[in-house]
């Protein structure tokens, strides 16, 4: 005989979890950080606990060689502030660019350093260089301990005004730009504008691609003030430079702030206007094109098909070719437009838009241009169109 047993069904509701977390950090301009009459650093150690904090500093290696006298001025801040501050190891100094990023190495070798130093969720570790640096030890920092304080001193015009002062940290891994990576807002972030005295003409303009392309899709007035004031960049006029710094931070954390989706859940992200061929551009050309350059490229492809798609008006689009052209951007490079009409080519331009939806996910979504000043998300791509907005860059 079979007996039929039912088993007692329980009906519970689930539990639905919201949890509200709220960042906040502030964003600091000075000049002269570790001369001695400066107390910023440590005021801002100081801010939340009076207790001596224990500090590890990396520092990228290319910034280093021009200042050769920061570890001597670091030392001399930390004898200064003792009472505030204990350095537990002298700093690590690590390759710059995206050789920063590019291996998992210098992450293990941070993650080592901490633990042998004995480092706590409540103590620090200072980044000082590069966007691509500070990218790289905001992961290492952000995966040690769950976190630990991360203080960012970016030391490029693109890393003061824009990678720098964000929620994200990342490496690159299986040829892909930003694979492994966090969100993990920084504890505070130091802009030293003598920092930058000593970069290359190619690292002072190439922060300016990100201040373009913030401009373009928030800003109208802050496009008009990049252009009146191009020349004055070009000649490294340094009160110009700080005005463009200013306002495009400021641009980049407001909308961070207020955009509903600061940790990227979804699948838009228009502050990478010009993003998808810039990440592969840089892939292409093995990262020796610079983050800042190959974005430039990207806003004139991105520019020029708003206007094939008749949604950016001609002399909008001159103005916008111009500006990058005056600040001394080129506009093309022959990987560009290598094996282009082959999709199925990892050479082809093209396959940056498929990298670039499965690095946010969804649908692809691509920010274009309705006017200066005014961004339009897109989920269709006519690559025809793209073709030719392509050879139109060629020949300009």
């Amino acid at each position: 005989m079979v007996v039929d047993i039912k088993p007692n069904v329980v009906k519970l509701q689930p539990i639905q979890q919201r949890v509200l977390v709220r960042f906040e950090y502030p964003v600091h301009f000075t000049t002269g950080l570790f001369d001695l009459r400066n107390p910023l650093l440590a005021n801002i150690l100081t801010a939340n606990e009076p207790k001596q904090k224990k500090i590890i500093i990396i520092i990228d290696a290319g910034f280093l060689e021009c200042h050769k006298e920061l570890i001597f001025q670091i030392n001399a801040y930390a004898k200064r502030y003792a009472h505030i501050m204990t350095l537990m190891e002298k700093p690590m100094i690590v390759p710059g660019g995206e050789r920063a990023k590019n291996s998992t190495s210098l992450i293990n070798k941070i993650h080592t350093l901490i633990n042998e130093v004995g480092l706590c969720r409540h103590s620090y570790v200072l980044a000082i260089g590069g966007g691509a640096v500070l990218d790289m030890v905001g992961y290492a920092a952000a995966t040690a301990h769950r976190g630990i304080r991360l203080i960012r001193i970016p030391t490029t015009v693109l890393a003061q005004n824009d990678s720098g002062v964000g929620v994200k940290n990342s490496v690159n891994a299986f040829g892909k730009k930003n694979f492994f990576g966090t969100f993990t807002p920084p504890y505070a972030v130091l802009n030293d504008f003598s920092f930058l005295t000593t970069l290359s003409d190619i690292d002072w303009r190439s922060g300016i691609a990100e201040a373009i392309k913030v401009a373009l899709i928030k800003d109208a007035d802050f496009f008009r003030l990049i252009s009146m004031s191009a020349c004055a960049l070009v000649n490294r006029d340094m009160n110009a430079m700080q005005e463009v710094i200013y306002r495009c931070a400021q641009l980049h954390l407001n909308h961070i702030a207020t955009s509903g989706d600061a940790f990227e859940m979804g699948s838009s992200r228009p502050l990478d206007f010009g993003h998808w061929s810039a990440h592969k551009l840089e892939q292409l050309t093995n990262y020796n094109l610079r983050h800042g350059e190959a974005v430039a490229i990207g806003i004139a492809l991105d520019s020029t098909y708003s206007y094939l798609l008749n949604l950016l008006s001609r002399k909008e689009w001159q103005q916008i070719l111009n500006v990058l052209k005056l600040l001394g951007f080129n506009l093309y490079i022959p990987e560009l437009s290598e094996e282009v009409f082959d999709i199925e080519n990892p050479r082809c331009i093209f396959r940056g838009l498929t990298e670039f939806r499965e690095h946010l996910g969804g649908k692809l979504t691509v920010t274009l241009l309705q006017s200066i000043g005014r961004g339009i998300e897109v989920n269709d791509i006519n690559l025809s169109l793209y073709r030719e907005a392509i050879q139109m860059l060629n020949a300009e």
